[in-house]
């Protein structure tokens, strides 16, 4: 019944993308300079996870290239990748250039072989907002060659750490806004993925309906749910996908979703989550003190806080109240 797997991976790039033609639109003619030998804009992508950020990113680097020789691109997640020296190895090393690099090489070091680019280099920095160090986007904004594509969930949360002139630089780059996908438009990204990835037949528009709605606006969550309802009808040779697949895949596709972004979780980011599993339903004060004493070198309060809005964000935890009557517990269904 699965044709080609691939196409039910949620970070598969489609080789056509759907309802997402303004965004991509916007962030192509922020890049296109470049077609002509000109510096492009700098790009800010915000919206919520699972809008199509990293795909409209990834779609529109790749048309780039089909287009001008001359070019080269990279793709690092910060959430991964917080740590100055991992960034730039990782942009280093889409250009080839980490063969001689080793952890004691200086920051000033990797940065002067960035400056030293002779062609333009295009990089998406993916949750941008998760960097140790916000001022490493005012040394990468200083290099001729790099233009940069910054994409995050909530746009304060990118630039509140930044010094006054980067802020406002960056507020005056191309800025596009991703809004959650509606219904219909995840039936629509469903339709194309089962029809390059499930035999004819496979699944009923109906039953596509389904997973949109149970997905509540998230691609990443509508593919998942997909991938693991058509897995679990193969497991059982059925043929085609039974309404049961989907209401099994629905907590399913779930869990595997919240366990990748656990996986993604920093040393310090996973110690708050562990003190909410533990402790319920607690206050940020209440939260900082029991966090700090999980680690070694805790993070300052703010940062703290900026780690409970990134983990709400990725619907591991969620929050009641407002002002300092807050409090944060983890989502239901987690372990």
């Amino acid at each position: 019944m699965i044709r080609d797997a691939r196409v039910l991976q949620d970070d598969h790039l489609p080789r056509e993308i759907v309802h997402r033609h303004e965004e991509m639109n916007r962030l192509a003619a922020a890049l296109s300079p470049v077609v002509d030998g000109d510096r492009p804009q700098h790009a800010l992508l915000t919206g919520p996870s699972g809008a199509g950020k990293t795909c409209i990113a990834r779609a529109t680097l790749d048309r780039l290239q089909e287009q001008v020789l001359d070019v080269r691109t990279a793709h690092v997640d910060c959430w991964l990748h917080t740590g100055d020296f991992r960034v730039l190895y990782e942009l280093l090393e889409s250009i080839g250039t980490t063969y001689d690099i080793h952890r004691s090489t200086p920051r000033d070091e990797l940065l002067d072989r960035l400056e030293a680019v002779d062609r333009p280099f295009l990089i998406v920095l993916d949750e941008a907002d998760q960097l140790e160090n916000p001022g490493l986007l005012r040394r990468l904004y200083a290099v001729p060659q790099v233009t940069m594509i910054l994409a995050t969930n909530r746009e304060r949360a990118l630039l509140d750490p930044l010094d006054q002139r980067l802020q406002s630089r960056l507020r005056s780059s191309e800025h596009v806004a991703f809004d959650s996908y509606s219904r219909a438009e995840l039936v629509a990204i469903l339709e194309r993925r089962a029809g390059r990835g499930l035999a004819d037949g496979a699944v009923t528009t109906g039953q596509l309906d389904r997973m949109a709605e149970a997905a509540g606006g998230n691609a990443r969550d509508a593919i998942g749910i997909l991938r693991s309802a058509a897995r679990r009808a193969e497991r059982d040779d059925a043929g085609r996908i039974r309404d049961a697949d989907i209401e099994e895949a629905i907590p399913a596709a779930r869990r595997t979703l919240r366990q990748k972004s656990l996986d993604r979780l920093s040393q310090h980011q996973l110690a708050v989550y562990e003190v909410l599993r533990e402790a319920g339903e607690l206050m940020p004060k209440e939260i900082v003190p029991r966090y700090a004493a999980r680690v070694e070198d805790p993070r300052s309060k703010r940062t703290v806080r900026k780690y409970l809005r990134k983990l709400e964000q990725y619907n591991l935890i969620e929050s009641a109240g407002e002002g300092p009557s807050r409090v944060y517990r983890l989502t239901e269904g987690h372990p």
